[in-house]
């Protein structure tokens, strides 16, 4: 009996075992997946074999190379991408992808408007991640509570993915003024209305719908689809009378008609971040972010293991690639910044407040410090860079829950120029570094039959 496209016994490319239904699109179908040679849960996204022409093979392919060039906790990450055959021999395009957990904002919605907090936690998410694509040079544009997945915590309100990136292009690829724009009518920005060209503060836009939903529990511009992509044409969505002041006029900027009007995705997230912050600082004082982060860290098992050829092969390729003496995988303990690869350094551990940069050894972003004798970061921070360094640049290795566990970086005494293209491939190895973090985490659950506990840590020496 051939196995059908939708068939739960179906296995992709001899390793990817198709459970049940996550939710089905026009062109493709999610689906929970088993990965066998790993062990673990992952989604599938199977494209439909009737969708063979070249130009949607090209598409397909596309959006795996888009996604794979995207690497953010807010971000759903691709894992693998493959093509496979039907029982009638039809290829078909698959995306494997992390399996998210939860549900997504439409399904949370329908039992009710969230509450301040949980839409500030979820716009601050959202907000990093729009902020971390179009810094990539990508719109999204189809931002709506259905591609908001929501990931339950024990501490906090539940973390927010941004998904489905199908229709999603970079700003220099977008169709040419006129040309019908895809998306979803109740969300669309006012200039995919009238088929304009698109910047990053459509995006914008979309969300801030989103968000006054999420607060009121009201799709802000609803009826029949011509209706509904016209009315924001006319007027701008209501605001909610008891929001505060603060988030009232940061989405009130978000929904402004014209795009010069908007804010980035970057700038709208600061107040969000504010009012998490001051709600934490006066509510929840015991919950402690660092524990969360050392958990990571003990969970990876990095820290008392013997030299990994792994990390070494990365870092000395690292050095060849960039023509610099030394490269680095740092994990960041509690108070000792360990060097789990070291090429050109004959150091494993210095103390924390030491560091080879700023914040004690973890950036939230990648850092690219070109020169230290003339960065004003470097003076104005009271920071030196240890034995001479002048130049580095490092990415920080951030697990897919969102934890920051250390760094993957390069350093020289001499400085160097820096380009967007270098930066891209530097984070392209420290995705390498990562995946092979996973890849042991993976192997340790096979092997172990579950995963090392966050609170077996070592003695500090």
């Amino acid at each position: 009996m051939l196995d059908t496209p939708g068939s739960p016994s179906r296995v992709l490319s001899g390793r990817y075992r198709l459970g049940s239904v996550l939710g089905r699109g026009g062109a493709s179908t999610v689906y929970r997946a088993r990965d066998t040679l790993l062990g673990r849960d992952v989604a599938i996204k199977l494209f439909v074999a009737s969708a063979v022409r070249p130009e949607d093979l090209q598409a397909q392919q596309g959006e795996a190379r888009l996604l794979g060039s995207l690497n953010h906790p807010g971000l759903v990450m691709l894992l693998d991408a493959g093509v496979d055959f039907d029982g009638l021999g039809e290829p078909q395009v698959y995306l494997v992808m992390e399996l998210v957990e939860g549900t997504d904002l439409r399904e949370r919605l329908a039992h009710g408007a969230l509450d301040e907090l949980a839409v500030a936690y979820l716009a601050w998410d959202i907000l990093l991640a729009l902020d971390h694509v179009h810094q990539a040079g990508i719109m999204h544009r189809d931002i709506k509570p259905a591609n908001v997945l929501l990931v339950e915590t024990r501490h906090r309100p539940p973390r927010a993915k941004l998904a489905d990136f199908g229709i999603a292009l970079f700003r220099a690829d977008q169709p040419e003024p006129g040309e019908f724009t895809t998306g979803t009518a109740a969300y669309l920005s006012p200039e995919q209305v009238e088929g304009r060209l698109l910047g990053p503060e459509s995006d914008v836009y979309s969300f801030g719908l989103v968000l006054i939903e999420a607060f009121t529990g009201r799709v802000c511009f609803s009826g029949g689809v011509q209706e509904s992509a016209l009315a924001r044409l006319e007027r701008d969505p209501s605001i909610p009378a008891d929001l505060p002041a603060d988030l009232a006029r940061i989405v009130r900027r978000m929904t402004a008609r014209d795009p010069k009007d908007r804010p980035s995705a970057e700038e709208a997230m600061e107040p969000f971040r504010a009012h998490v912050a001051h709600f934490l600082g006066a509510v929840e004082p015991e919950h402690d972010p660092e524990s969360e982060r050392l958990d990571a860290v003990r969970r990876y098992n990095l820290l008392d293991t013997p030299p990994d050829g792994a990390f070494d092969r990365i870092t000395a390729l690292a050095s060849r690639l960039f023509s610099v003496p030394m490269a680095i995988v740092t994990v960041v303990d509690e108070d000792r910044i360990w060097l789990k690869s070291h090429h050109g350094i004959e150091v494993e551990e210095v103390q924390r407040q030491r560091g080879f940069a700023l914040s004690g050894g973890l950036h939230d972003e990648t850092l690219v410090i070109e020169d230290a004798a003339t960065d004003p970061r470097i003076a104005t921070s009271g920071s030196a860079m240890d034995d001479g360094i002048r130049f580095f640049a490092g990415v920080p290795l951030i697990t897919p829950d969102g934890q920051n566990i250390g760094s993957f970086a390069i350093l020289d005494r001499e400085p160097h120029a820096f380009p967007p293209e270098s930066v891209a491939t530097l984070e392209d190895l420290a995705a390498m570094v990562l995946h092979e973090m996973e890849l042991r985490l993976a192997t340790r659950r096979i092997v172990m039959g579950r995963e090392p506990g966050p609170r077996g840590r070592r003695e500090s020496g």
